[in-house]
C-alpha cells in the first residue's frame, strides 16, 4: 500500500505512531545490469596493466630482435670481411715470394668473398650503404693493382731465391736476438715482441723481393695503401656496428627500468582501485537486500507496521513492493481471521 509520500511504501493499512522505516536505495539501472557493470569495471581496471605489459614486451622484443638479427650479425660479417682481406694479403705476398699461380686464385677468391660478405652487411644495414660502397671500391682497386703487379712480375716461378734466403736468415737472427736479449722479461712482453716481429716479416720480404724493380715497388706501395684503406674502413664499420649493439643494450636496460617503474606504479593504483571497487560496489548491491531482510524479520516477529523509503527502480524496488504487498496481505488475512473468531464467540 502506498503512503502519501511518493517515495514511501506503507505496508500496513493502519496508521500507527510506532512504525519502522527501512531505506531501499537502488541505482537507476536494474540489478542485473549493475552486476554486469561491476564486472566490466573490474576488468577495465586491469586493462592498463595488460596493455602496458604488452607494449613494453613488444618494445623489448624489437630491440632484442635488432641486436640478434641485425647489429651483431653485421659486426660479425664485417670482422669476417677483414679476415678475408688478411687472407688475400697473405696470398698476395706469398705470390711475390714463390710466384705460384695458386696464390693468385686464393687472392681472387678471398677478395670476392669479402665483397659478398659486405653485400650481406649492406642488406642488413641499408643506412651504411655509402661507407660499405667505399670499402667495395677500395677492394676492387686493390684487385686491379694486384693484377697489374702480377703482370709486371712476368712469368710465374721466377722467384728471387737468393734474396729471400738472405731475408730469412736476417729474420732468424732478429728472432734469436729478441729471445736472448733479456731473459728476465715476462712471457706476455716476450710474446708481444715476437708478434711484432712476425707481423713485420711479410712486409720485409715483399720489400726485399721488389727492391730491384721501381715498378714493382710502386705497385707494392699502392697495394699496401689500398689494403690499409680497406682495413681502416672495415675497422670503422665494425666499431660502429658494435657501438650500435651497445647502444641497443643500454636502450633495452633503460626500457626495462622504465617498465618496472611504470608497471609497479600502475599496478599499485590498480590494486587500490580494485580494493575500493571490491568494497564499494557490492555494498551498493547488498545494502538494500539487508534492509529487505530486516523488514521481513521484523514482520516475522509480528510487527507489521513497516514502511519502505524507496529511491530508484529495478529488481530491488520491485522486490520491496512485493514484500510490502505480502505483509499487507498477511495483515489483512489475520484481521479477517480475527474478525471471524470474534464473531464466533459472540454467537
Amino acid at each position: 500500500m502506498k503512503s502519501k509520500h511518493p517515495n514511501r511504501l506503507l505496508c500496513h493499512p493502519l496508521v500507527s505512531s510506532v512504525r519502522k522505516t527501512f531505506a531501499i536505495f537502488t541505482p537507476a539501472t536494474s540489478l542485473r545490469r549493475r552486476v554486469l557493470y561491476s564486472f566490466a569495471i573490474v576488468r577495465l581496471v586491469l586493462a592498463p596493466v595488460i596493455l602496458l605489459a604488452v607494449y613494453y614486451l613488444f618494445q623489448m622484443g624489437w630491440i632484442v630482435d635488432r641486436i640478434v638479427n641485425v647489429d651483431a650479425p653485421a659486426a660479425t660479417l664485417i670482422q669476417q670481411a677483414s679476415i678475408q682481406m688478411l687472407e688475400a694479403r697473405r696470398a698476395e705476398r706469398n705470390y711475390s715470394l714463390f710466384r705460384d699461380t695458386e696464390y693468385i686464385t686464393v687472392n681472387y677468391d678471398s677478395t670476392a668473398e669479402a665483397i659478398r660478405t659486405l653485400t650481406k652487411v649492406r642488406n642488413l644495414e641499408p643506412t651504411e650503404e655509402t661507407p660499405i660502397q667505399r670499402v667495395v671500391e677500395a677492394i676492387q682497386l686493390y684487385q686491379q693493382q694486384f693484377a697489374a703487379e702480377v703482370e709486371a712480375m712476368g712469368q710465374p716461378g721466377d722467384a728471387p731465391h737468393e734474396r729471400i734466403d738472405a731475408v730469412v736468415k736476417n729474420y732468424e737472427a732478429d728472432l734469436d736476438g729478441v729471445v736472448q736479449e733479456d731473459r728476465h722479461k715476462s712471457r706476455a712482453t716476450l710474446v708481444d715482441e715476437l708478434r711484432i716481429q712476425v707481423d713485420s716479416f711479410d712486409a720485409e720480404i715483399t720489400n726485399t723481393v721488389n727492391m730491384g724493380d721501381p715498378t714493382l715497388r710502386r705497385y707494392a706501395s699502392d697495394i699496401e695503401r689500398l689494403s690499409q684503406a680497406v682495413f681502416d674502413l672495415t675497422s670503422g664499420l665494425e666499431q660502429r656496428m658494435w657501438q650500435r649493439v651497445q647502444d641497443d643494450h643500454r636502450k633495452a636496460q633503460r626500457l626495462l627500468r622504465r617498465a618496472e617503474w611504470v608497471l609497479s606504479t600502475v599496478s599499485a593504483i590498480v590494486i587500490v582501485l580494485s580494493v575500493w571497487i571490491t568494497f564499494a560496489l557490492p555494498r551498493e548491491i547488498v545494502k538494500p537486500l539487508i534492509s529487505l531482510k530486516k523488514a521481513v524479520d521484523e514482520a516475522a516477529s509480528g510487527n507489521y507496521q513497516i514502511e519502505f523509503e524507496v529511491e530508484g527502480n529495478g529488481e530491488l524496488v520491485d522486490l520491496a513492493k512485493s514484500v510490502c504487498n505480502l505483509i499487507s496481505h498477511v495483515t489483512q488475512v489475520r484481521q479477517t481471521e480475527a474478525a471471524f473468531v470474534a464473531l464466533g464467540k459472540e454467537r
